[in-house]
């Protein structure tokens, strides 16, 4: 049984390594947005650019993930997490280093590596160490300084890239690695359940990631409309299709589909999808028409959605608590009408918009429309299925948000009808942006009406100590699948 106490200096410095190696993934998650358009304006890169800085990094992480965690559960949670933070912080070197938006692009897709290698084994090792009367104290308290860390996020990205530069953005991870690993072998116990996976499901892995690079590619690419992005998102169906099948015949998938058997767990990750598209679509083109449209700056637009993230921040565990009361069919429905209310909202910021007046309001109906469906969404999703596959389940619930990001970032500025130099022209992008922001809206709308037909009320008691508390906005909480209890 795991016996380490939160109050002794094992247990703060484990926190200390668990909450330096989410965070690095999570500001990578949450201050590139900011940077792009001086990215795009150093490297000579196209809006197609720009969005591969971002998805690059997203496919592979979402891709991948799934099995990072089986890799920790096997071969020891603190060896992968090292790895990890290891192959992350190369990663973010050769971003930093990047002398043109391919290699960039490239680099991004290594960072995404390596996150699917630290993410899981963060709260995992949590969960493996501390004695059960301090876990739910010290992953509330990874919980909150990982809301910290997605409220600083964007304000440091700003300030990064207003003073040092955009690829301090990428070179920071590079010294909190350096600080993270030598306290994870010093201080951080290994753990594995060795014995539950004697194979990996690496041909699904790379089956579900090429999908998500293939669709991807296909989206970004479609305006130029050759016939290889006709060709490309034929393979990328035909991947997904495969992935599928191999899933479903596989004695140890890394995905079993007879999770999706229970239609609450099924309803909550359509709900999920919905969401975070439009989340993805929503801070990545607002970060674009703050400093092309409106003329902040990088500073200014990072700190402009900062209220967000603090309201999640102070607000999310009172948002669980009142979700246990009244059920999580009510937040789920009303906490979407909020965020697509924020969304065209935002269509009074243009060309010398006032923060005040015209931002403010915006970023706080969306904090409030956050604040009521994130913690609730989560808990759902946890409560939706046996307890055996708690693990599992958020596994897919993380994997679900993420793709839906990256998908809404690729096809977002296509359907907008977004040139590749539109975030060159103010004029062109605040146009595309007026028309993306409804789009999102609508898709929030439609995540509203699935959670009001399909969501039900769960059996009462959480899964998760965590999931009550959750206030990060790039996706839900994650940790290896609990083992020892049969599935």
């Amino acid at each position: 049984m795991p016996d380490v106490r939160l109050a002794s200096s094992q247990g703060k410095w484990i926190l200390l390594t668990t909450v330096l190696g989410s965070s690095m993934a999570l500001l990578d998650s949450t201050v590139v947005n900011v940077a792009l358009p001086r990215i795009g304006d150093d490297l000579g890169a196209s809006l197609a650019a720009l969005q591969w800085t971002v998805n690059a990094y997203m496919v592979t992480l979402a891709g991948l993930i799934l099995l990072g965690g089986s890799l920790g559960d096997h071969y020891g949670r603190r060896k992968i997490f090292v790895l990890g933070v290891i192959w992350f912080a190369a990663g973010s070197l050769l971003c930093g280093l990047a002398p043109n938006a391919g290699i960039l692009i490239a680099a991004r897709a290594l960072q995404g590596v390596g996150g699917a290698l630290l993410t899981p084994g963060s709260l995992a090792i949590i969960q493996a160490s501390f004695h059960p009367d301090d876990r739910s104290r010290a992953v509330g308290l990874w919980s909150g300084f990982g809301g910290i860390g997605a409220a600083v996020g964007p304000f440091l990205g700003g300030w990064l890239v207003a003073g040092p530069g955009w690829r301090w953005v990428f070179l920071l991870n590079v010294p909190l690695a350096l600080l993270c690993v030598p306290v994870a072998l010093r201080h951080v116990p290994e753990s594995a359940d060795g014995g539950r996976h004697a194979r990996f499901d690496v041909l699904g892995a790379a089956l579900g990631a090429l999908a998500l690079a293939l669709l991807t590619y296909a989206l970004i690419e479609a305006r130029a409309g050759a016939l290889t992005v006709a060709l490309t998102a034929a393979a990328g169906l035909a991947a997904a299709v495969a992935f599928v099948l191999v899933e479903r015949r596989r004695p140890d998938p890394m995905l079993p589909l007879g999770v999706f058997a229970s239609r609450q767990f099924s309803a909550v990750n359509l709900v999920t999808l919905c969401v975070y598209a439009a989340f993805g679509g929503f801070f990545f083109l607002t970060a674009l028409q703050l400093q092309v449209v409106a003329g902040y700056s990088p500073l200014k637009a990072g700190t402009a959605l900062l209220p967000t993230t603090a309201l999640m921040l102070l607000l999310s565990s009172r948002s669980g608590a009142l979700a246990d009361r009244t059920g999580p069919r009510l937040p789920l429905t009303v906490g979407p009408l909020l965020c697509a209310a924020a969304m065209l909202l935002m269509l009074r910021v243009g060309k010398g918009a006032s923060y005040p007046a015209d931002v403010l309001p915006a970023v706080l109906v969306m904090g409030a429309g956050m604040v009521t469906l994130v913690a609730p969404l989560t808990a759902t999703v946890l409560a939706s299925v046996d307890a055996s596959r708690a693990g599992l389940a958020s596994g897919v619930n993380n994997a679900a948000a993420r793709a839906a990001g990256l998908v809404a970032v690729a096809a977002l500025p296509l359907l907008a009808g977004m040139g590749p130099d539109a975030y060159r022209v103010p004029s062109a992008f605040d146009a595309a942006f007026r028309r993306a922001m409804p789009i999102c809206a609508g898709v929030l709308v439609a995540g509203s009406l699935l959670a009001f037909a399909l969501v039900r009320r769960p059996p009462p008691g959480c899964r998760r100590p965590d999931c009550r508390t959750h206030g990060n906005v790039t996706a839900p909480p994650l940790e290896g699948e609990r083992r020892g209890q049969p599935s």
